[in-house]
C-alpha cells in the first residue's frame, strides 16, 4: 500500500479523493481535541483503500476540505467505513451540515459475529490481523505542529489496518447471513439529528425524575441557557454548569440572583454578574412542559414490582444464553429497556418483537414470559426447554 507524505494543499487532496471515488470504499478516521471546547476541534483527517492511505492536515493554511467532504457525504457509491465512529460522523456533520453515506461501522459490525459490545480499535486489529498498535501517541495533542513522523505514521495505521479488516468482516457477515441485523444500527449512525444540536432539545438528554410540568419546563429552559453560553464561550458544558446542578436548579429553583452563590456546582461571582442575570431569567421566564412534551407515562404493569423484576432478571438470563449461543452482542439482540417493558406486558412497539430480532430471541422471550419455555440444567450447563402445553 502507497502512503502519501501528508496533505496539505488542496490540489494534492483533490487528486487523491479523485482517485479514491472510484472505490468500492474507503476507511476513515479522524484526530481532535475537544477537552477545552464546546466545537470539536479537528486536527486531522486519516482516509485510505486497499491501495493507498493519507492523513490530511484540516489546520494547514489555505487548505480546502471540499474534496474530502464532496467524497465523504455527496458520493454515495463509496461505502465509508469507521471503527466506532460516532465522533467522526459528528464532526463532518459540524463541518457539513450532513452526515457520510452509506456509511459502514466495524465496532457496530463485530456486535452481530461474536459477543463484543463495544471491542476497541486495538483489540479488533489485534483479533482480526495479529499486531499490536504502539498506543504511544493516542494521547498525543493533535493540534501541535509541527507533527511528527511517528504520530503521522501511528494516525494512517488506524485507516490502513481497517483497509485490511474490513473485508474479512463483510465476509464473515455474508457467511452468517447476519448482514440485515445491521442496516437499522448503521442508518441510525448516519441519521443528521443524532448530530444536531438543538438548545431547545438537550434537556432530554438530563436524568431528571417525575413528569411535573413547572420542574421539566424550568430543566428545558436552564439547559437551553448552558447550551448557548456554551457554544457563544466554546467551552464544554460542564464548564458552564454540570446536569446534576441543572436538575438541583429545575427542582428548587433560587428566589433571586444572590442566592445562586447557595447553589452547589456555580461560581459565587454569578450573584451579581451578567451570566447569572442570564441564568435566573431562564428560570423565571420558564414555562411548564405543555402535556404533548412530556415524558411519556410508564406503561401500564410498570413499575414492575417484586414479581415483574424477577421475570426480568430471567429475560437477562434468556438473553445470555443466547447472545453465548449464537456468538452475538446480547446488547444488538435486544435492550434492557425492552426487556422489562416485555415482563410487565407490554406487547406493542417493542423492537424484540419485530423483524429479525423476534425470531432470533423475541418469540423465545416471550414464550418465557408466557410460560411456555423453562430453565434446565443439563450437564453443568443452562439451557432452555420446551414447557407441554398439555401439562397443568
Amino acid at each position: 500500500m502507497h502512503i502519501h507524505p501528508l496533505i496539505t494543499k488542496t490540489e494534492d487532496l483533490a487528486d487523491l479523493c479523485a482517485r479514491l471515488a472510484k472505490s468500492e470504499f474507503v476507511t476513515v478516521d479522524t484526530e481532535f481535541m475537544r477537552e477545552n471546547t464546546y466545537w470539536p476541534e479537528l486536527c486531522l483527517v486519516q482516509i485510505a483503500n486497499t491501495e493507498e492511505a493519507a492523513a490530511v492536515d484540516p489546520m494547514a493554511p489555505g487548505l480546502d476540505m471540499t474534496p474530502l467532504y464532496d467524497l465523504l457525504v455527496d458520493n454515495e457509491d463509496v461505502l465509508k467505513v469507521f471503527h466506532a465512529g460516532g465522533q467522526d460522523v459528528e464532526i463532518v456533520f459540524n463541518a457539513t451540515g450532513r452526515t457520510p453515506h452509506p456509511i459502514f461501522d466495524t465496532q457496530i459490525a463485530m456486535m452481530a459475529i461474536s459477543q463484543s459490545e463495544q471491542i476497541g480499535y486495538s483489540n479488533l486489529v489485534e483479533s482480526w490481523l495479529g499486531l499490536t498498535i504502539d498506543k504511544g501517541a493516542r494521547f498525543t495533542d493533535w493540534s501541535r505542529r509541527p507533527l511528527t513522523d511517528r504520530q503521522i505514521e501511528y494516525a494512517i495505521g488506524d485507516v490502513t489496518h481497517l483497509a485490511k479488516i474490513f473485508p474479512k468482516i463483510l465476509k464473515r457477515l455474508m457467511k452468517t447471513g447476519r448482514g440485515e441485523w445491521l442496516d437499522q444500527e448503521m442508518e441510525k449512525l448516519a441519521d443528521p439529528e443524532n448530530y444536531r444540536n438543538d438548545p431547545g432539545q438537550v434537556w432530554k438528554r438530563i436524568k431528571a425524575s417525575g413528569r411535573n410540568p413547572a420542574v421539566l419546563g424550568r430543566l428545558k429552559a436552564i439547559a437551553e441557557w448552558r447550551e448557548i453560553e456554551a457554544q457563544g464561550k466554546n467551552l464544554p458544558r460542564g464548564r458552564i454548569a454540570r446536569d446534576e446542578t441543572l436538575a438541583d436548579l429545575a427542582s428548587h429553583p433560587p428566589r433571586q440572583q444572590a442566592d445562586l452563590a447557595k447553589v452547589r456546582g456555580l461560581s459565587q461571582g454569578w450573584k451579581d454578574n451578567e451570566i447569572g442575570r442570564r441564568l435566573m431569567t431562564a428560570i423565571t421566564t420558564a414555562e411548564p412542559l405543555s402535556e404533548d412534551e412530556l415524558p411519556p407515562r410508564a406503561p401500564r404493569g410498570a413499575p414492575l414490582g417484586k414479581e415483574g423484576s424477577l421475570v426480568a432478571d430471567l429475560l437477562k438470563l434468556l438473553l445470555k444464553i443466547r447472545a453465548r449461543e449464537i456468538d452475538a452482542a446480547a446488547r444488538l439482540l435486544a435492550r434492557t429497556d425492552d426487556l422489562e417493558l416485555l415482563a410487565a406486558g407490554v406487547r406493542k412497539n417493542l423492537a424484540v418483537l419485530e423483524g429479525w430480532r423476534f425470531g432470533v430471541f423475541g418469540k423465545d422471550a416471550l414464550d418465557l414470559v408466557e410460560g411456555k419455555l423453562a430453565f434446565a440444567v443439563e450437564n453443568g450447563k443452562l439451557k432452555m426447554t420446551r414447557v407441554d402445553d398439555a401439562v397443568e
